[in-house]
This record gives structure tokens, C-alpha cells and sequence, in this order.
């Protein structure tokens, strides 16, 4: 214990971290039905957790340096506890962004960036690679878990008994972090939390996933129904580079504030180890990637196949097994070959599933080849999540870690982010092109009837079941023929949408090998130049 004592707190915490995300994408449907929401409301919810916790996560990783890493640690575990029991009561769609979005990502925002830096101050060389990847592997496990005991609990039970578990799982980390995890010291000097620079990072953040994610109702470029217009455009476009602005206006502060020696939110230094930049990028392309795909492969399980949560849960299952085995496996595979040639493989295999999950999203399900493609990818996401944390980690210097660790998880949640705003934009618009233009090119379908289906479109639009379409049009008092023609189009849209999400996603693992190239290029234990400084 006195060894592995605190790598056991340690994994339990990032269990709890991982554990509920899954539970919330098998969830969808039932969260819609319960709340009598929408999928793109939901969507919103999820997208808020992540953005709460990557527009806070700097300040979680700098409050660890100036009141102490397991303090923080510990009153983060605290806030998760409170969100988790409002979210298990949780009676409306406010109730749940309070209880989840908001202060269990604030909780997270605290948890995470002292949980990379207390691995990395416990365990030194291939320990430190082993703990690094018995994390991955136990978020693997979550993420294994999360979709089928949340499927399991929802469709017989209810969603907000998991709710309760992390209530309880949080409750005894908060036991046993003081008697297991030794105290690093804080920060030598006393200083004051920049509250300039993170409120520049968090707008910054902020505007810029809140603009991806409003693009499906408020158009990429061409106004579709936006609450105002720019010079003729939709907002989303400028929304998203006010974020940018602000992000660049942060990086200017926080240079200042060095330059007059005042301590800033972020030693913009870090950003010259070329090792550093390239884990945080890829970090955030892994996570991009990840959360993209479990938003589609949920909706065509769910909503085109009609499968309840556990259902979803069990076919998501290959891979979050072969995730964690993978994982679990990364500081062997370290041992022999290089960071960077680890994660090049994890993106190269990710590219084949999402391309191998495209083949297989079809009318009728084939679990044999989906399986196969799920475990695929699981493979790929577990050979990169073994090396994210220790590569970080491993380029920065003691005083640093915690700077890094918020730096790291920012990169993550950002790119979770990105990734759910979106693909699911992507996925809403594409359905929406797709249906639009198989009713307009229908003979079956009259021109009064098209015309309906275009001002309709323009409205809120999300992924429903075809039977919700079918009834609308019934309602509305359409001809059964009809009924069937604009049922048959948007089948085959839902398709076609869900396939161009998948599309994008091979396209960003191939993307991503592009930021692989200042990985550390030796296996761990090898001798290590100084840090490559650019």
C-alpha cells in the first residue's frame, strides 16, 4: 500500500471522472423522454459539462500550486459529490445543468489537473509510465462501464441511480486521499490567482464551442434562423472568432504579467517544449475524435435502430474492452518503442475503424462486423490514451506539473468539446440537407407538401425517430402515400447524416498524425535529450 496506496485513489477518481460522460451518451433518448426535452438539447448539456470544466481548468491546475495539489484534489471530490446528488434528484432541464454540467465540472476542473501532477510527483520513470497507463486503462474501464451499467440501470431502472454510486464513490476517495496520497508542497512563494487571465481563458473557451455548437440552428455561414444576422451572415463564424480573439488577448496578458514578475495563470515558457505542444494537441485530437463518434454511434443505435440504453450499451461494449486491455498494456508497449510511433499506431487505427464503422452504419444492424469495427477503435484510443499522460508530464519540471496538468485536461475537455458540438452539427445539418433534397427530387411527394417540409426545416430541428416523423405527417393531414415517401427520404437521410459525421472523424484521425512529430522518439527508460525548445 505504502507503494501503490495512492495509485489506487488516484484510479478510483479518474473512474469517477470517466464513468458518467458514458452513462449520459447511452442515455440520450431517456433523458429527452424524461425531461420532454430534445436531442439537441441535450447535446447542449453535455457540451456545457465539458466546456465547464475546459474553461476551468487552468484555474483548478493554478489553485493546486498555490493551496496544495491534495487539498484541491480533495475539495474538487467535494463539489462532484454536491453535483452528483442534484443530479440524481435533478427535476428539470435546470436542475440537471446545475447538478452536472455545472458543479460537477467545476469539481472535475479541480480533480483533474491534481490528479496528472500527484501520479507524476509519486512515481518516477517506468512506474510513473505504469501508473500513466493503469490510468488510461481505468478510464477505459469507465468508459466500458459507463455505457452498460448506464444502460442496464436506465432501461430497467433509472439513469440517476449511477448518480448515487458517485455519490458514494466520492465520499470515499475523500476518505482516503489523506491517509494514502503524501502532501507535495505548494507553492514556495505566496501569490494571487490571476482572475484577469481566467476570465480571458474561459470567455475565450467559451465562445468558441458555444459558436460550433449554435451552427446547428444558427447555420455555418448562410443565416438559417439565428437570433440576429452580421453583415448578412450567420453569427457562428464571428461568435467563434471573438473566442479566438480573446484566447490570443489572454496569451498577451499572461506575457505581460511575467514580464513584470507577477505570476500569471499560465507560464506561456511551457509552450516552447515542443514535446508539451505536441501532447496537448494530440490530447485534444484524440478526445475530439472519441466524443464525436459516441455521439453518432449512440443516435443510429437508439434512434435509427430503436435500441433501448442497454441495448446501446452492450454493442459499445468491444470498445471499451479493448480500450482498457490496450491501455493497460502501454507502459509494456513503452518499453519497446517510442511514445511517438505508439500514438501514430493509435491514430492509423482509429482512421480504419471510423472508415470500417461507415461501412457498417445500414438499415439493418450487423453486430458481428459493428463489433469488430468498435473494437478496432478501441485499439486506437487505447494505444493513445497510454501515452497522453506521461508525455505531458514527463516535459515539464516538478514546479510545473500542475500548470501542465490543467493545461493537458483543457486540451482534453476542449477537444470533447469540439468534438460533440461538432459532429452533432454536422449530423443535424447533414440530415437536414439530405432530407431536403430527397423531397425535392420525390416525384411522389406534391409541391404544396415540399414547400411545408422546407418551412419546417428552417424551424428547431433535431434527430428523431422516423415514427415522429410519420405521425407530424399524419397530423398534419398528408396522404399515406405520401406519409411513406417522406418517411422512406428521411431514413435514408438519417443515414447519410450519421455517415458524414463518421466521415469527418476518419478524416481528423488521419489529420492528427500531423501533430505527432515532437512526441518523444524513445522508448521510456532510454536517455532523453534536453527539451526541444522552438
Amino acid at each position: 500500500m505504502g507503494r501503490w496506496g495512492p495509485l489506487i485513489v488516484l484510479a478510483a477518481a479518474q473512474f469517477l471522472m470517466v464513468l458518467d460522460q458514458a452513462v449520459m451518451n447511452v442515455s440520450i433518448s431517456q433523458l429527452v423522454e424524461d425531461f420532454d426535452s430534445s436531442v439537441t438539447t441535450i447535446q447542449a448539456v453535455i457540451t456545457f459539462y465539458t466546456l465547464v470544466m475546459a474553461a476551468l481548468m487552468l484555474v483548478g491546475g493554478k489553485l493546486g500550486d498555490l493551496l496544495g495539489r491534495r487539498r484541491i484534489f480533495v475539495a474538487g471530490h467535494v463539489i462532484y459529490a454536491l453535483g452528483s446528488a442534484l443530479t440524481a434528484v435533478s427535476w428539470s432541464i435546470p436542475a440537471l445543468l446545475v447538478g452536472w454540467s455545472l458543479l460537477e465540472g467545476i469539481g472535475a476542473a479541480l480533480v483533474l489537473p491534481a490528479l496528472v501532477a500527484l501520479t507524476a510527483s509519486s512515481y518516477q520513470g517506468r512506474d510513473r509510465a505504469l501508473a500513466f497507463g493503469v490510468l488510461g486503462g481505468v478510464a477505459g474501464a469507465g468508459i466500458a462501464i459507463g455505457p452498460l451499467l448506464g444502460g442496464w440501470v436506465t432501461a430497467n431502472l433509472t439513469w440517476r441511480l449511477v448518480f448515487v454510486g458517485e455519490v458514494g464513490v466520492a465520499a470515499a476517495v475523500i476518505i482516503a486521499a489523506p491517509m494514502l496520497i503524501p502532501a507535495p508542497a505548494k507553492a514556495a512563494k505566496t501569490s494571487r490567482l490571476d482572475g484577469v487571465g481566467a476570465a480571458l481563458s474561459a470567455a475565450g473557451l467559451c465562445l468558441i464551442v458555444f459558436g460550433v455548437l449554435q451552427a446547428t440552428s444558427w447555420g455555418w455561414l448562410t443565416p438559417r434562423n439565428p437570433p440576429f444576422e452580421v453583415v448578412g451572415f450567420s453569427p457562428t463564424p464571428f461568435v467563434v472568432a471573438g473566442g479566438i480573439v480573446l484566447l490570443w488577448i489572454f496569451g498577451n496578458w499572461q506575457r505581460r504579467r511575467e514580464s513584470r514578475g507577477e505570476d500569471p495563470l499560465v507560464h506561456m515558457h511551457l509552450f516552447a517544449q515542443a514535446p508539451l505542444r505536441a501532447g496537448l494537441t494530440t490530447a485534444a485530437s484524440q478526445n475530439l475524435i472519441l466524443m464525436g463518434v459516441f455521439f453518432a454511434i449512440p443516435l443510429y443505435l437508439q434512434i435509427v435502430q430503436g435500441l433501448d440504453a442497454f441495448e446501446t450499451g452492450v454493442r459499445m461494449l468491444p470498445v471499451s474492452v479493448t480500450l482498457f486491455i490496450t491501455a493497460m498494456a502501454g507502459s509494456v508497449l513503452a518499453s519497446r518503442w517510442s511514445a511517438r510511433t505508439i500514438v501514430r499506431a493509435g491514430f492509423v487505427v482509429m482512421l480504419v475503424a471510423c472508415l470500417a464503422l461507415l461501412g457498417t452504419v445500414d438499415a439493418e444492424l450487423n453486430n458481428l462486423t459493428f463489433g469488430m469495427a468498435m473494437g478496432v477503435l478501441g485499439i486506437g484510443m487505447g494505444l493513445i490514451a497510454s501515452q497522453i499522460g506521461n508525455i505531458v508530464q514527463s516535459s515539464v519540471a516538478e514546479n510545473d506539473r500542475s500548470e501542465a496538468g490543467g493545461l493537458q485536461f483543457t486540451a482534453q475537455q476542449l477537444g470533447s468539446s469540439l468534438g460533440t458540438a461538432l459532429v452533432g452539427a454536422v449530423v443535424i445539418s447533414g440530415l437536414l440537407t439530405a432530407f431536403l433534397t430527397n423531397v425535392e427530387n420525390d416525384p411522389r411527394i406534391a409541391a404544396p407538401v415540399r414547400d411545408q417540409v422546407s418551412i419546417v426545416l428552417e424551424g428547431d430541428v433535431s434527430f428523431v425517430a422516423s415514427d415522429l416523423v410519420r405521425d407530424g405527417a399524419r397530423e398534419a393531414g398528408v396522404d399515406e402515400p405520401t406519409v411513406n415517401a417522406l418517411v422512406e427520404g428521411y431514413e435514408e437521410s438519417q443515414l447519410t447524416a450519421l455517415k458524414t459525421g463518421l466521415l469527418i472523424a476518419a478524416l481528423l484521425s488521419l489529420l492528427s498524425l500531423m501533430f505527432t512529430r515532437h512526441l518523444p522518439a524513445r522508448p521510456t527508460g532510454e536517455a532523453v535529450p534536453a527539451p526541444r525548445q522552438e
